[in-house]
């Protein structure tokens, strides 16, 4: 027969400096005592449930599953009683003496090494209990179990050397947990307090937990994303991602998940309609809501989706989720690279859904998201081929609209082996660059890229199906091919054209590596070219963007010897002030319009003189 007579047990010497380890060190926020408790009160309510599917000599089985909580602020006294399967003396010992008895000293044991992940290993210790005492003074639990023979027996401790186990006064089947809270954890004695955190927290648990006399439970109970698809009208969806958001824009659109393959998994996701959050938002930071068992348990989890997703709000609730200790991390498994894949993949068809029904919506989009996306092509090269039929672009024949690469591949000119794109500072002043005026001439498209981040993108974007993707600026054209319904300029005699050249490489000297005439302008004087040994202009601008150490990079410039500019430029006296400056000009220009102008202030007083020069010769 089990011995009830009152006893007291001494934790080992390690206890206090576990209990030091698990308030001080382990939780990030103290309420969260209370969402361990309402945790365990809904395991023991399940296990009774299981337990009566075979069971019917249970204590009470006609009594409602359901927890209590009652506050006394005056007396800073919070109770929480389940009406779960309870436990024995016997039980209680093991429940509630492990962590002291077996689990501290392998705990702490665990953690001397250094090199030991901290939240891998606490979470072979049921320890989520202890986290009271962030808020107690001293904590009772009495429990009653579901078996009739069964006597009850309470457990008290103050978190410091022993605890104690005693015969107690509980005819009603479950456990009952009465706090006394510190000074300085009086509010969580405030019902309104408590009804926030079960909100935040525990709104999910499937049993319903009632809150003083109120005869309404505070919580939902019935959570949203485990409710069929079939029986949620699109204004509950709506309704569901205001409250959980607080954004008062529609999402642009949701995905409804429930799935028991490869992983037991329900989810309810949204892709705003904004990137930016507004300034009443309830989400402060990027990360989805992690549940298990209608319990959350991490409230922006990061590992759900691949970083370049992180604009995806909502919910994700898994039974087979394995949890630390504490719920603020969730533990190193084979789930989660699993949970990962499918939630991925879910988003990505809803993406192309959404790309493929409604065009409009789907620029919106692209408009918000677009470079998160790009991002994901530089920085998740596995991802890329998914990714890149969801990009979007702008062309030198279509400036207005957005195209994807396969609507571009479908507009190729006959025998077109590459995808042309430019890379520029802004969508207007790229169309002017003189590295289209071939492309222009022959109605070849090009894409345009002017966002900061394409140039990021372009590092992971080489290739799109069979087609290379080529920078206009290095291209090979066949300067055979004459402009379309254009007729051919004259060109500057070459004797003249060479004297031309050395007068621009005096002027610029080390500035550019070599001046030459090109041969695939036709608008334009004058354009910059790489040198055959220079880092590719997408890493330039990249070191730009990153705030490396940056030099303007020597290049080639490229003039054009039918251009009317050169042809007066020649009839100036040779050395002459005007020209020279006219030569400084024309570089800087060439500078500015490849977005390398260190300062393009510093033309101003330039500008001037040549515009004074050309009234002063035209008053003659």
């Amino acid at each position: 027969m089990t011995d009830t007579t009152s006893q007291q047990f001494t934790f080992k010497a390690e206890t206090k400096q576990l209990l030091n380890i698990l308030i001080h060190s382990l939780y990030k926020d103290r309420e969260v005592f209370l969402r361990e408790l309402l945790s365990n009160a809904s395991d023991a309510l399940n296990r009774l449930r299981f337990e009566m599917v075979t069971n019917h000599n249970v204590l009470d089985s006609a009594a409602e599953l359901s927890v209590h909580i009652t506050a006394d602020k005056d007396s800073r006294m919070i109770t929480i009683q389940d009406t779960g399967i309870g436990m024995t003396r016997d039980e209680m010992i093991e429940n509630l003496g492990t962590i002291a008895q077996s689990g501290a000293r392998k705990f702490l044991d665990a953690t001397k090494d250094s090199k030991v992940d901290f939240a891998q290993v606490i979470g072979q210790f049921g320890v989520g209990f202890y986290s009271v005492f962030m808020v107690a003074e001293w904590v009772r639990v009495t429990s009653h179990s579901f078996d009739p023979q069964a006597e009850a027996v309470s457990w008290y401790a103050t978190g410091d050397d022993n605890y104690q186990i005693d015969r107690a006064d509980m005819s009603e089947r479950g456990t009952k947990v009465e706090i006394k809270l510190k000074e300085d954890a009086s509010e969580f004695a405030e019902e309104y307090r408590l009804k926030n955190i079960i909100h935040k927290h525990s709104d999910y648990i499937g049993f319903p937990i009632y809150l003083g006399e109120s005869k309404d439970a505070v919580n939902k109970q019935t959570s949203l994303w485990r409710t069929s698809k079939q029986e949620v009208t699109d204004e509950q969806y709506k309704e569901f991602y205001r409250q959980t958001t607080l954004d008062f824009e529609d999402a642009l659109t949701h995905i409804h998940v429930s799935t028991d393959a490869p992983v037991q998994l329900y989810a309810l996701l949204y892709i705003p309609s904004k990137a930016e959050r507004g300034m009443f938002s309830l989400r402060k930071e990027d990360g989805l809501k992690l549940y298990s068992r209608n319990i959350l348990i991490d409230e922006y989890n990061k590992d759900l989706l691949p970083e370049y997703l992180r604009f995806v709000q909502g919910v994700v609730d898994s039974e087979d989720l394995p949890l630390n200790v504490s719920r603020e991390t969730v533990q190193s498994s084979g789930l989660m690279p699993k949970l990962k894949k499918v939630l991925t993949n879910q988003v990505i068809k809803e993406l192309e859904s959404l790309a493929k029904n409604n065009t409009e919506k789907y620029q919106t989009f692209w408009q918000e998201f677009g470079p998160y996306l790009k991002q994901g092509v530089a920085a998740n090269p596995a991802d890329a081929d998914t990714i890149n039929p969801l990009l979007r672009f702008k062309t030198n024949l279509n400036p207005e609209t957005w195209s994807s690469l396969e609507e571009y591949v479908s507009r190729m000119k006959e025998g077109q082996k590459v995808i042309y794109y430019i890379v520029g500072e802004d969508p207007k002043s790229v169309l002017r660059s003189p590295h289209l005026d071939y492309f222009h001439s022959q109605g070849t498209e090009v894409l345009l890229l002017t966002d900061p981040m394409d140039s990021f993108m372009l590092m992971g974007l080489h290739k799109y199906k069979d087609f290379e993707l080529k920078n206009v600026s290095s291209a090979d054209v066949d300067a055979n091919e004459k402009p379309k319904e254009q007729p051919e300029a004259e060109k500057i005699p070459d004797a003249d054209f060479s004297t031309l050249l050395a007068r621009f490489k005096i002027v610029l000297g080390e500035r550019v590596t070599d001046v030459r005439a090109s041969n695939r302008l036709y608008q334009s004087v004058a354009r910059l070219a790489d040198a055959d040994d220079t880092v590719n202009p997408e890493l330039q601008r990249v070191y730009r963007f990153l705030g490396k150490e940056y030099e303007i990079p020597k290049k080639v410039l490229e003039l054009n010897p039918s251009h009317s500019v050169l042809k007066n430029l020649l009839k100036l006296e040779e050395g002459a002030e005007l020209q020279n400056i006219i030569i400084e000009q024309i570089y800087d220009s060439a500078l500015l319009v490849e977005g390398l102008h260190p300062d393009p202030s510093s033309m101003a007083a330039r500008v001037q003189q040549i515009m004074e020069a050309a009234l002063a010769r035209k008053s003659e």
